[in-house]
């Protein structure tokens, strides 16, 4: 697949994106830290994006359409937190879906081929799923994953960052409004205990949401996005944070047993 894209259609896509989520800050103080908060994902996640694909050797060109997908992944945030108060997609409506709908209403793709513009909705609609679907193209498949690793990459930041704060305020929109019970979910534990990716079904408490992060290392694709994880400290930090029993230790053996024997990923 040819990829072209200009310089000037990331800038202006840049330039719509700040000025969408502008209209969505207005005068209540929780409203616009929570949108502020995901603006800020986005800006981070871009930067991420950019630097696993210069590792992986992509040119420029490849590098702008990695960043306008980086860019609009998170789209349908803005307006599901204005809608529902809340960031949990079980509890309102897919963000994904939602933000491809925004995407195509406001027609801000027109100006690119139609081969171009599926990579970019469906790396978008695949990026906050268990699965990507394998029945798609391998330039689909590459950005699907490309976007994945980069938004796992920065929601760990982000998380790891609140856990650790040495105040208590809690905010429930970076947990899910689950409620800090003690203890976690069997099922949970079997899911990472089988190296799976947690069912967001089976999430009762805060700690299952900490393991469901955890989990998110078996659906790394790229050895450098792994490198970053064990550089950053991501798996122990979030081990801080987490009850100090045998099946949390069960749990982070099979983490690191996986991690070291890490040859299907992409280098």
């Amino acid at each position: 697949m040819n990829i072209s894209i200009r310089v000037e259609s990331l800038a202006e896509l840049k330039i719509w994106f700040t000025c969408y989520v502008q209209k969505f800050k207005g005068n209540d103080a929780d409203v616009r830290k929570s949108i502020v908060l995901k603006e800020g994902h986005t800006k981070r996640v871009c930067e991420e994006i950019r630097a696993i694909g210069s590792h992986l050797g992509l040119n420029e060109d490849e590098l702008r359409l990695a960043e306008i997908i980086a860019l609009l992944h998170d789209v349908g945030r803005f307006e599901q937190y204005t809608r529902y108060k809340t960031f949990s997609d079980r509890k309102s409506e897919d963000h994904a879906a939602l933000g491809i709908r925004i995407i195509e209403e406001q027609g801000i793709l027109e100006q690119f081929n139609s081969e171009i513009k599926n990579v970019i909705l469906s790396s978008i609609r695949f990026h906050n799923r268990a699965y990507i679907p394998n029945d798609e193209s391998e330039t689909c498949l590459f950005f699907s994953r490309l976007i994945r690793d980069a938004d796992k990459l920065d929601i760990w930041k982000v998380v790891i960052d609140y856990y650790h704060r040495k105040d208590d305020m809690r905010n429930g929109t970076i947990e899910l409004d689950l409620p800090d019970t003690p203890g976690f979910s069997e099922e949970v534990y079997q899911d990472l205990i089988s190296r799976k990716i947690v069912d967001m079904e089976n999430l009762k408490n805060l700690n299952d949401f900490k393991l469901l992060q955890i989990g998110w290392i078996f659906d790394i694709n790229f050895k450098i996005t792994l490198e970053y994880i064990k550089e950053r400290l991501y798996l122990e930090r979030i081990r801080e944070v987490l009850p100090k029993v045998k099946e949390i230790d069960n749990i982070f053996k099979t983490v690191y047993d996986y991690c070291s024997g890490n040859a299907r990923l992409i280098s």
